[in-house]
């Protein structure tokens, strides 16, 4: 099985699950791109092409647990407007993503990240 040479991860330094993925990256002789996704982050397409790639709604890639979420009422809130609250407010995007050539994860767990190296 031939391993991936590239790897991005969307990264949130202060998360555990999110470093942990940083090491297996690097451990597996990676060196990735690391967005910090929270002082960079995505555009509305970016978001919804890392989404769609990785075969997740925008309701399965949303943090329901940050007070935000409640804050800003977004139970009921449509894809776009998931997406949307997403985009002016990151912290609400579920990491770490990684993108590979063989693929897009969310990598929670932490070991999902195999699935693309």
């Amino acid at each position: 099985m031939s391993m991936t040479s590239t790897a991005t991860i969307y990264h949130n330094p202060r998360c555990n699950t999110s470093r942990t993925v940083l090491k297996a990256i690097q451990e597996a002789g990676i060196e990735p791109t690391v967005v910090k996704y929270l002082e960079t982050p995505p555009t509305k397409d970016g978001l919804r092409k890392l989404l769609d790639d990785a075969g997740l709604t925008a309701a399965q890639a949303i943090r329901r647990k940050e007070a935000l979420y409640k804050e800003l009422g977004l139970k009921d809130a449509s894809e776009d407007g998931l997406i949307a609250a997403m985009v002016e407010h990151p912290i609400l995007i579920e990491r770490p993503i990684v993108v590979t050539d063989k693929g897009t994860v969310l990598a929670r767990p932490a070991d999902k990240v195999h699935e693309v190296l």
